[in-house]
């Protein structure tokens, strides 16, 4: 019996299976980062934006070099017509064919070809820095949207933790109750308090199931079922980019921004446009030369090598007929093909000069409109320059700020549990009625909620100044 088969279908399906499993893996932050660099269709648009512009410089290239056309034809010429044999008109086909080619390169015009080829250098990179400054805009978006994500993991986390803190609590009551510490008034309000968590936890339970929907939908995953993400842990970082003066971190970002760069280029651009509006006033001198044959398919007169005498006239007085000696013809077919090109072929050559004097202002308003456009683009750039400054500002004080309110929560966190374990042994004594002690488990719980949405403000918060600062985002 043959195994082969058998054998052969047991690797294909563990092979299968190995593939799902890797596509149903969970997604790390860098994970999702590539993914979004791979299939956002902006990124993908831009690429081939970058691909067109290279394209773009391929053109430039060809215009330093010579033109060549090659052109043929064939006819039929059927009906009357002379025939070009005995020249008398005839009901005859002819049949016709001529070919001919061209070159024309240009020698000088005014160095347009020459601003061309910059210019579409400059687009290439333009492209380029665009780009890059579109990566980056999506690397923080899926960032974001990852952070978010994990805060609602760990705020499920804690909400389901108080939970079961919950329960053990409403076990607890019942046996002091029972044991006559408590009254039993005083479950009411601790079951009060469990419905309110189960509340909380099917609140989370859906923030966290929007989140992942936004975070997949960034990545362009479709089946919102199967996509889950790495149990990563994020500690609050110790960045020295906060010991910066914020002045420092606008003027790296001023030197590394790619949207910057770009703003630069796009002047580069311009001012070389104006330049390209500029050669079009000047004269145009180029070279040409073409060259042409033709066939032809009709029987031809050719001398047969015989003589006839034929007369010319008579001589005055005497009458006497004045004979000559003529060639005959005959009909012959048509001339050798090669013969034919190259008595037929004919060439044609010079240079020609053109001067523009007056073409209705068209040359004259582009070399306006290119100036504008400079000014333009100065201006843009430096608007971006005061837009970059305000928003480096605004990211310090933003990380500063959230690094302090974290610092604050931890506080909180710590002053309100040692208060939740006081008001825990106060109701186990019964000194605390119920009411008092849901109260100060509910602000306890109220600040572990806050100390987690500090955490992770404070770290997008930082790595958004970091990003202005250079620092790629990890």
């Amino acid at each position: 019996m043959n195994k082969r088969p058998y054998i052969l279908a047991l690797l294909l399906g563990f092979f299968s299976m190995g593939l799902q499993a890797q596509e149903n893996k969970p997604y790390t932050l860098e994970d999702c980062v590539n993914r979004a660099i791979e299939m956002n269709i902006s990124i993908k648009r831009a690429r081939l934006d970058l691909e067109s512009s290279v394209l773009d410089k391929s053109d430039a290239i060809g215009s330093f070099l010579p033109t060549f056309n090659v052109q043929g034809s064939h006819s039929w010429n059927i009906g009357l017509n002379q025939n070009i044999t005995t020249g008398l008109l005839e009901n005859v086909t002819t049949q016709f064919s001529s070919m001919s080619g061209n070159i024309n390169t240009t020698i000088y015009n005014g160095m347009r070809n020459v601003r061309q080829l910059h210019l579409a250098n400059l687009n290439i990179l333009a492209r380029e820095y665009q780009l890059k400054d579109m990566t980056e805009d999506v690397m923080l978006l899926v960032a974001n949207a990852y952070l978010q994500v994990n805060f609602s993991k760990e705020l499920l986390k804690v909400q389901q933790d108080q939970r079961e803190v919950s329960i053990q609590e409403l076990a607890r009551t019942k046996a002091l109750i029972a044991e006559g510490v408590l009254t039993v008034g005083d479950i009411f309000e601790i079951e009060a308090n469990l419905a309110s968590q189960e509340q909380a936890i099917i609140n989370e339970e859906n923030n966290l199931r929007l989140a992942k929907i936004n975070l997949a939908q960034l990545l362009l995953i479709e089946d919102y079922s199967t996509f889950e993400l790495a149990d990563e842990k994020f500690d609050i970082p110790i960045s020295e980019v906060l010991l910066e003066n914020p002045k420092t971190i606008f003027e790296t970002a001023l030197q590394n921004r790619n949207d910057i760069k770009l703003a630069l280029t796009n002047i580069e651009i311009a001012e070389t446009n104006v330049l390209i509006s500029k050669s079009a006033l000047q004269p145009r001198l180029s070279a040409f030369y073409s060259y042409s044959t033709r066939l032809s398919y009709s029987d031809r007169l050719v001398p047969s090598g015989d003589f006839s005498e034929v007369p010319i006239g008579y001589v005055a007085g005497s009458l006497q007929e004045v004979r000559t000696l003529r060639p005959e013809t005959q009909i012959a077919p048509p001339q050798n093909v090669w013969d034919q090109l190259s008595q037929n072929d004919g060439h044609n050559f010079g240079l020609a000069l053109n001067i523009p004097v007056f073409n209705g202002k068209s040359a004259q308003n582009n070399l306006k409109r290119s100036k504008i456009n400079v000014l333009q683009s100065q201006q843009l750039f430096e608007q971006q320059k005061l837009d970059l400054e305000t928003t480096v500002n605004q990211a310090f004080n933003n990380a500063e700020g959230a690094y302090k309110f974290y610092e604050a929560a931890q506080k909180t966190v710590v002053a309100r549990a040692d208060a939740l374990e006081d008001a825990q042994k106060r109701y186990q004594e019964g000194i605390m009625n119920s009411f008092q002690y849901v109260q100060a488990k509910q602000r306890y719980e109220s600040a572990v909620s806050d100390l987690l949405r500090a955490k992770y403000d404070y770290v997008f918060k930082l790595k958004v100044l970091e990003f202005y600062f250079g620092i790629p985002i990890r």
